[in-house]
């Protein structure tokens, strides 16, 4: 049967807006937001029902009565202290002024009688304040110098001279203030320093409305900044998360394109490397090419030098035959048929020698290139 006026409650509370902004709205303080709410909707629901019952701050209807009740109760004792403690300042300063001018100007006998009696009749009603036991205080502990305030009061000076002063003090005490409140009003508006005193007296009757003024909206722009501040700070928490999701999506396509890139890589990799592998095997068969060129170029000048020295042997062998056949020759030039047939032998031996000689010649030049 509760069901019913919660119900209405929240959708009271959603009229002419979104209910998460409403819940924001109405809890400033807590630290959340709309994807919170969406999140937990029955959370959402208690706190639209909630806000019902309860002020941004989180105070109950009674308990917020109770409490401006007692802040005006504050209120106005602190205006009543300000008020006797304002006074009392007041006289204190008139008394320092008043010892500062006596010590650098002559000052009349009725003024040190009148601040005479001002400052003694402080005194005893401070010392009297001093002695005067509270409520809270049991009335049989001892008493300060064992002193009570019917001894002290009888140190107030003459009644004559205190009646003399109580008809002269509203009036000093009022040109006191009013000197004050110029000097306020030349530090609040410098500007107005030169003016005349009655143009100053109709514009210090403005002032206190004008610092009123000023105080409230000193006061509204410290909540305005409060409220900055809270909404800056769930900015900053939107901000975040979604930079947190950035970097997410940002970070899964990195790894997407760093898969896809890979596979080129590595073909390119591999070319590469085959490449290498080509040039080194080009450079090994030339190494080899060099080794068996070297390797048959020794065998062949070996080869060719053993053919040399054949040669040269088959030469020196015929160069003796025909030196031989030369001494037959002359020794038997004198024959007949006979030598002829010698003749033919040595042109046959001559032809040999000189077929050998060119194969000798084209061989040394061969070897020699």
């Amino acid at each position: 049967m509760s069901a019913g006026p919660e119900s209405s409650h929240v959708s009271s509370l959603g009229k002419g807006d979104s209910l998460h902004q409403q819940v924001l709205a109405s809890f400033p303080l807590c630290d959340m937001t709309e994807e919170d709410l969406t999140q937990n909707p029955q959370f959402c629901k208690l706190l639209a029902t909630l806000a019902h019952h309860v002020d941004q701050t989180g105070l109950t209807v009674p308990l917020k009565t109770e409490l401006e009740k007692a802040e005006q109760k504050l209120h106005s004792q602190r205006r009543h202290w300000l008020r006797s403690e304002s006074l009392y300042r007041g006289l204190q300063e008139m008394i320092q002024d008043h010892c500062v001018r006596k010590h650098h100007t002559t000052v009349p006998p009725d003024q040190n009688m009148f601040y005479e009696t001002v400052e003694k009749c402080l005194l005893v009603a401070q010392c009297v304040r001093q002695l005067d036991p509270s409520s809270s205080i049991n009335q049989d502990q001892p008493s300060v110098l064992g002193l009570n305030p019917q001894q002290v009061m009888e140190l107030m000076p003459p009644e004559k001279n205190v009646q003399r002063m109580k008809q002269s003090l509203p009036r000093e005490l009022e040109k006191h203030l009013k000197k004050k409140c110029l000097s306020l009003l030349s530090y609040y508006q410098p500007e107005w320093e030169n003016e005349s005193d009655g143009l100053k007296s109709s514009k210090l009757s403005h002032l206190s409305a004008q610092l009123d003024k000023e105080k409230k909206r000193a006061e509204s722009l410290k909540q305005t900044c409060r409220e900055n501040t809270v909404l800056l700070q769930r900015q900053t928490q939107l901000y975040l998360s979604e930079l947190i999701k950035c970097i997410q999506l940002l970070q899964s396509l990195i790894l997407d394109h760093r898969l896809k890139v890979q596979t080129d890589l590595d073909r390119k990799k591999l070319d590469y490397f085959e490449g290498k592998c080509e040039l080194v095997l080009q450079k090994i068969k030339s190494e080899m090419v060099e080794i068996q060129l070297d390797t048959y170029t020794t065998e062949a000048v070996s080869a060719h030098r053993k053919i040399r020295e054949k040669l040269e042997s088959e030469l020196k062998a015929c160069q003796v035959e025909k030196q031989s056949l030369e001494l037959k020759l002359a020794s038997f030039e004198i024959l007949g048929k006979e030598f002829e047939a010698l003749a033919e032998e040595y042109c046959r031996l001559r032809q040999e020698i000189e077929m050998k000689n060119w194969a000798l010649k084209e061989f040394t030049q061969y070897n020699e290139k």
